[in-house]
């Protein structure tokens, strides 16, 4: 058995032989996947001196308070003016300076009389404000966003304007899922006796769906040795990146996993975790003629092997990208939390955020088999090997789910 860290360890180490591939996509198709380039801008962000409100454009003398309007300038439609010290023109946000504006004065400033306006006589101007200068955004060359950026809206808005029409992504990675039992029935059933409806391979499709990765579905085997090697050996022959099972891992009589993957020839890196949850973890690599699949052997209670996935497959994802500490923050917390042995413990927790800090409380029973519980929950809290019995207000980390 190891511990938390050197399974991470030995996990992300072996991430390094996936053969990700790459793909050119259109912008809006492009959100939520991961940029494989750099993105630079082609011009200056703004590419104009433009004004930050609706006002009025004038040229800046500290002794003059009122001015003669000369003409009009609207977002899109820029018509050169000559100013002096005492016009100003009409101007709307965005609208492209005159070129000897150096100041704006916001509409609720003046008070307007014909085609005269006057500041009121509370208020002060400065001169320079209110003008967004050419490339004070972002200036012409300059990287707008790097390598491995999990793409959101907010970065297509980035990549738009600096006239990206496509942009280089990494390919996403083809992930199969296997659940194994004979205690299990599919959604459409109702279980009968012993039977129970199988969540496992429902919540690790969406988890894989979730993160817009490509999830093969290998639907339930009962836990006959034959009928499990035979619909491995078709997922090994799948060209998946990934492989994952749920079930089958631990010690029982029928837990067949272990044994099946080494007679296929996984190159089993570990067996068991010292982890709270989902102590049986099982993971190994398979070589499919010159490519790697990663083999990940999840246990068979619903908590744990969702928990297992987010520890070791979705956090190596995220890492392997560059992206892991998106997802992780500090909180205060609510409650007492009761851990008296030194495994690593990753505890049902209700994150909330208050007057610039994070809280989390525990949820319910931490079962491993309580997926009623975890589905109340919306992050991990990470109670180390060496720390016990973490006290109200004590800080913790917590996990995004």
């Amino acid at each position: 058995m190891i511990s938390f860290n050197e399974a991470n360890q030995i996990i992300s180490n072996e991430f390094k032989e996936l053969q990700i591939s790459q793909e050119c996509v259109d912008l809006p198709n492009s959100v939520n996947r991961i940029l494989s380039e750099d993105v630079y801008s082609d011009l200056n962000l703004p590419p104009f001196n433009n004004s930050a409100m609706d006002g009025y454009a004038i040229m800046y003398n500290e002794g003059i308070r009122s001015w003669k309007i000369t003409g009009e300038i609207s977002a899109g439609n820029f018509i050169e003016h000559s100013l002096d010290d005492y016009s100003a023109v009409t101007i709307m946000t965005g609208g492209k300076l005159p070129a000897n504006c150096d100041t704006i004065i916001p509409v609720e400033f003046v008070l307007v009389n014909g085609d005269e306006v006057k500041l009121k006589d509370e208020v002060e101007i400065k001169k320079g404000q209110n003008i967004r200068k050419a490339g004070d955004d972002l200036a012409k060359g300059k990287l707008a966003l790097p390598k491995d950026t999990f793409l959101k809206p907010h970065h297509i808005a980035a990549a738009a304007s600096c006239g990206k029409v496509n942009l280089k992504v990494y390919g996403k990675l083809r992930i199969g899922v296997l659940a194994t039992g004979d205690e299990l029935v599919d959604i459409h059933e109702t279980p009968q006796d012993d039977k129970i409806r199988c969540s496992n391979l429902y919540s690790l499709l969406s988890a894989i769906r979730d993160m817009n990765m490509q999830a093969i579905n290998f639907g339930i085997v009962k836990d006959n040795k034959q009928l499990i090697r035979d619909r491995i050996k078709w997922a090994f022959e799948s060209d998946l990146d990934i492989f994952l099972t749920t079930g089958g891992v631990s010690v029982g009589k029928f837990d067949y996993l272990k044994e099946i993957y080494e007679e296929l020839g996984v190159d089993i890196k570990f067996w068991q975790v010292y982890v709270k949850p989902g102590k049986p973890a099982l993971f190994g690599t398979y070589k499919n003629n010159d490519k790697t699949i990663l083999v990940f052997g999840l246990p068979g209670n619903p908590v744990s092997c969702l928990v297992n996935f987010i520890l070791f497959v979705k956090q190596n994802i995220l890492r392997y990208f560059n992206n892991e500490d998106q997802n992780h923050v500090q909180a205060v917390l609510e409650d007492d939390l009761k851990k008296e042995d030194k495994k690593r413990h990753f505890m049902r927790g209700f994150l909330t955020y208050n007057e610039g800090a994070y809280y989390v409380k525990k949820v319910g029973s931490q079962s491993s088999g309580n997926i009623a519980q975890m589905a109340m929950s919306n992050c991990l809290i990470v109670v180390e090997e060496e720390r016990f019995n973490p006290a109200k207000g004590e800080l913790v980390k917590c996990i995004m789910i």
